[in-house]
């Protein structure tokens, strides 16, 4: 099934709406995985039925998470409305997993810094942005050199989560870092087009639009891949961002050294960053538009991380 036309035809149709690599990868396996529970039979002869069947067995037999269970169904909706324009209308007995309310993991302070102050220099940099930048680590990786705004102390995140753009704060500690950073970029981009590449990778309607910002040194990636790869939609051989299982290993490594005996990915610095804000008496609508927030009760589940440092209410153990 893997060189399925019926597959690759659902690929060709997600590139032409240009949606992410990953978004493609996931999509393609719930759909690859909805087709082998119905027994490979072909989902223009499936149903409502099956596909509640289906969200049903995620739920009851494999257990698994409210979100990897909606994710499966965007997937599928996606599948009927775009290859077979069909909306589903889902059937009232299929069982919805739950979603627990969970309160994030948070740093304090000293925590973060004792964890960041542990790494490599390129990820100690990386993981300041994080934290004081609050992105999110898809939004640091696709940081371009024209994202920086040193001037203004501004970090410009281009089609963030929702295909949102915003602006978000630059630490006045971050700007000589960064500063370095960019100057290391421009070397390895003059580097490239000394051997006759020099060449980033961009979504396809970019490309189309802008030919001759692949090569321009405005458009390279802030943390650059250290080898260049083959472009996954146009197949030329570009320099892509530095992948995200290199921060994820430099990041448990840190942790472990630090003795902070918290359960931390690199969202938690997201995290940390809001709670420190709202902490520091940031106005929640301020600390909404940071994070580039829809939905203000999105941020407003940091009022309960920070509890009683934000209205003043002691245990009475502490009680004299």
């Amino acid at each position: 099934m893997a060189n399925s036309p019926f597959l690759e035809s659902i690929r060709h149709v997600m590139r032409t709406k240009h949606y992410s690599i990953q978004t493609e990868k996931t999509y393609l396996l719930w759909i690859k995985r909805f087709i082998l529970f119905n027994q490979k039979r072909h989902p223009k002869d499936l149903g409502e039925q099956e596909v509640t069947q289906f969200l049903t067995h995620l739920a009851v037999n494999r257990k698994v998470t409210s979100s990897t269970q909606n994710l499966a169904l965007c997937a599928i909706v996606f599948m009927y409305k775009h290859i077979f324009e069909r909306e589903l209308t889902l059937l009232p007995d299929a069982i919805r997993a739950r979603a627990p309310t969970r309160v994030p993991t948070v740093l304090s302070h000293k925590e973060a810094l004792s964890i960041i102050g542990l790494m490599k220099p390129k990820y100690k940099l990386m993981f300041s942005v994080l934290y004081g930048s609050g992105l999110r680590k898809a939004e640091l990786l696709k940081l371009r050199i024209k994202d920086i705004d040193f001037d203004a102390k501004n970090l410009f995140v281009f089609r963030g989560k929702g295909g949102k753009d915003r602006t978000t704060m630059l630490p006045n500690k971050l700007l000589k870092p960064l500063q370095t950073q960019v100057e290391k970029v421009r070397a390895i981009h003059t580097k490239d087009i000394a051997e006759g590449n020099g060449m980033t990778s961009l979504p396809p309607s970019l490309a189309r639009k802008y030919p001759h910002a692949v090569r321009e040194f405005k458009w390279q990636y802030l943390f650059p891949s250290t080898t260049r790869c083959e472009h996954p939609y146009d197949g030329y051989f570009c320099r892509h961002h530095l992948h995200s299982t290199a921060l994820a290993r430099e990041l448990k490594v840190a942790v472990k050294s630090s003795g902070v005996a918290k359960h931390v990915t690199a969202h938690t610095f997201r995290h940390s960053f809001a709670t420190q804000l709202l902490m520091a008496g940031a106005d929640i609508r301020t600390v909404q538009e940071l994070l580039g927030h829809n939905d203000l009760r999105t941020t407003q589940i940091y009022t309960h991380v920070i509890g009683q440092h934000s209205s003043g209410v002691i245990s009475p153990f502490d009680i004299d």
